[in-house]
C-alpha cells in the first residue's frame, strides 16, 4: 500500500488506509505500507521523526515512511511539489518485484502516478483507492478553466492506467465513468467505515466537565479538518448570532488545518465558540459522544468532490446531524439516506443556529435521528464488511481475475 498518510495522524485518509492494513493483515495478508512522515492536519512533521527515511512497525505492519515537502500553507502548487516528491522517493526505493498487488491511495493523485508507472514496469498489478476527486474540486472550488480541463486530463489517464479502482461512494463511480470516462467494468464502489470504538466507561458528565462543558449548555461540535472546502467561517458567524441572542448553543470546532488560526482571528471576542487540539482515538470518541449535535459544514456549491470521513463516526454515536450543505451533494444524500439529521442552507449562518436550537427544543425528535445513525452505520458502514471485500478484491486482481465490485449495499 502506497499512499501519504497513516496513523499516527488522526483524521482524514489515515485512520482508513491504517485500518485497512492492519484489517488485510489479520485477514492473513502480508501487508507492507510506504507512507510520508505524519504532517496533518497540522501541516508539519511531528515531533520525532527525522532523516530521509524511517522504517516502524505498527500493530504488525512494516511501515516505511519516506520524506516529503511539507507545505506551512498548503495551496495547490506546493502540494503538487508535496505530492512529487514523496512520488519520487517512494518511486526510487526497491519494492515491486516481491509483491502480488499494490494499491496506491488519493490523495495523492500525483504521487499514486508515479507509483503506478513504477508498478507496470514491474509488471505487477496495481490498483487505486479514490477518497477525494481532484478535477472535481477545482470544478467546485472556482479552479481555472485551463487548470480544470489539465486536472481532468490528468486524473482521466491516471485512473485509466490502473488494473482497477475503487471510490467511496457511487457518485464518484458515475463521476469516473461519466467524465474521466474510466471502463465501468474497472471501477468498483466500497463505503469507507465507522473507524470509531466506544467503551463501555464513558461517563458523559466527567467529560463534559473536562472539556469545559457545562450541562446546561447545547454543545455543538464540528470534527476534523479546517480547510479551505469545509467553509467553517458559517460557524464563527452562527456563534456570534449565539451571542448577539444570548443563546444556550455553544459551538466547538475540533481539529486543525490550514484555516484554523484565520478562524480563530475571526472569532476573537466570540464567547459561543470555542476550539479544541486533535484528541487521540478514546478522546475523540468520547468528545463526540458528550456533544448535543454534531455538524457538518461544507462550501456552497460543493456537491462531489468528497464524502465527509466524519460522517462514519458521527453516525455511530447516536447523536443527531446537522449538515449545511448544498442539498445537491453527495453529503446530502448521504444524511437523507442515513435518516440521521437535517441538511440545511450552507450559506445563512440564521439558519445552523436555529437547527441546533430546534434539536435541542425537540429532544424526541433529536433522539429519533440520533437512533438512525448507528443502524446505518452498521448496516452500510461496516469495517468487517469493507476490509472483507477488499480482501476479495485485491485477491482477484493479484490472481488478474478482477471482476468490479458490485455490492450495492456497501
Amino acid at each position: 500500500m502506497i499512499g501519504l498518510n497513516y496513523a499516527p495522524e488522526p483524521t482524514g485518509n489515515a485512520p482508513y488506509t491504517t485500518k485497512l492494513a492492519e484489517g488485510l493483515l489479520a485477514q492473513g495478508h502480508q501487508v507492507e505500507v510506504i507512507t510520508g512522515y505524519p504532517h496533518y492536519p497540522s501541516w508539519q512533521i511531528s515531533p520525532g521523526y527525522s532523516g530521509l527515511a524511517a522504517a516502524e512497525m505498527i500493530n504488525g505492519v512494516k511501515v516505511r515512511r519516506l520524506r516529503h515537502s511539507v507545505p506551512a500553507v498548503p495551496k495547490m502548487l506546493n502540494r503538487l511539489l508535496m505530492e512529487l516528491t514523496f512520488g519520487l522517493h517512494s518511486a526510487l526505493r526497491s519494492w515491486g518485484s516481491s509483491h502480488d498487488v499494490v494499491l496506491v491511495v488519493s490523495p495523492g493523485l500525483f504521487s499514486s502516478a508515479l507509483a503506478i508507472a513504477k508498478a507496470r514496469l514491474k509488471r505487477v498489478p496495481v490498483a487505486i483507492w479514490i477518497q477525494d476527486l481532484y478535477s472535481r474540486g477545482l470544478e467546485e472550488t472556482g479552479g481555472g478553466a485551463l487548470t480544470t480541463k489539465a486536472m481532468k486530463w490528468a486524473e482521466a489517464k491516471i485512473l485509466g492506467a490502473c488494473g482497477a479502482v475503487t471510490v467511496i461512494h457511487q457518485r464518484f463511480r458515475d463521476y469516473a465513468i461519466e467524465e474521466l470516462s474510466v471502463s465501468p467494468s474497472a471501477v468498483g464502489v466500497i463505503r469507507n467505515w465507522t473507524h470509531i470504538r466506544h467503551t463501555d466507561d464513558f461517563d458523559r458528565k466527567a467529560v463534559r466537565e473536562r472539556l469545559g462543558w457545562a450541562e446546561d449548555e447545547v454543545i455543538a461540535l464540528h470534527a476534523g479538518n479546517m480547510g479551505v472546502k469545509q467553509g467553517l467561517e458559517n460557524v464563527v458567524e452562527a456563534a456570534r448570532l449565539a451571542d448577539a441572542f444570548s443563546s444556550q448553543v455553544r459551538f466547538i470546532l475540533l481539529g486543525d488545518g490550514n484555516r484554523r488560526e484565520a478562524l480563530q482571528t475571526a472569532s476573537e471576542g466570540i464567547s459561543s465558540l470555542s476550539f479544541l487540539k486533535p484528541f487521540g482515538d478514546k478522546e475523540y470518541t468520547d468528545a463526540l459522544r458528550a456533544a448535543d449535535v454534531l455538524i457538518v459544514n461544507e462550501r456552497p456549491q460543493l456537491r462531489e468532490m468528497s464524502v465527509p470521513s466524519k460522517l462514519t463516526s458521527y453516525f455511530a454515536t447516536g447523536l443527531p446531524v446537522v449538515a449545511a450543505t448544498d442539498p445537491q451533494s453527495a453529503t446530502a444524500d448521504e444524511i437523507r439516506a442515513s435518516g440521521a439529521g437535517m441538511v440545511i442552507d450552507p450559506q445563512r449562518p440564521s439558519a445552523l443556529l436555529r437547527a441546533v436550537e430546534h434539536l435541542a427544543a425537540n429532544p424526541a425528535e433529536a433522539a429519533d435521528l440520533g437512533a438512525a445513525g448507528p443502524s446505518y452505520a452498521e448496516s452500510v458502514l461496516s469495517e468487517k464488511r469493507a476490509i472483507t471485500t477488499y480482501s476479495r478484491w485485491l485477491e482477484g486482481l493479484a490472481r488478474s481475475t478482477y471482476a468490479p465490485i458490485e455490492d450495492r449495499g456497501l
